[in-house]
């Protein structure tokens, strides 16, 4: 993988993990206010009437979401660095190397 493919790797795991995180974190941010403010916690559908579950539960599915987020942005911020301080690409053997070169003395103009 070339360096030029780290970088866009890595932006588009931060970019996703960003809008991830916006989209659906806002589902998770309310169990922190029900625990800290109310002490119960309620599941909160559609069409019914909210059910009273268990907070730590819900802690813990709040817990492993940002988990994910975070190690979404950390793989991308890892990914753009490594792409960034690269040089897989300057590293090719001479022998590798295709296309004209200006120690050929064949070269015809």
């Amino acid at each position: 993988m070339s360096d030029i493919r780290f970088t866009i790797g890595g932006i588009i795991m931060i970019f996703f993990g960003f809008i991830i995180l916006g989209v659906f974190g806002d589902n998770y941010q309310a169990s922190n206010i029900e625990t800290s403010e109310f002490g119960n916690c309620f599941d909160y559908s559609n069409n019914e009437e909210p059910i009273e579950i268990d907070c730590s539960e819900k802690l813990g599915n709040q817990s492993i979401f940002f988990g994910i987020i975070i190690t979404l942005i950390a793989l991308g911020i890892i990914a753009l660095i490594k792409g960034i301080k690269g040089d897989w690409d300057n590293r090719v053997k001479p022998e590798d190397m295709v296309g004209p070169s200006k120690g050929n003395k064949n070269d015809e103009n």
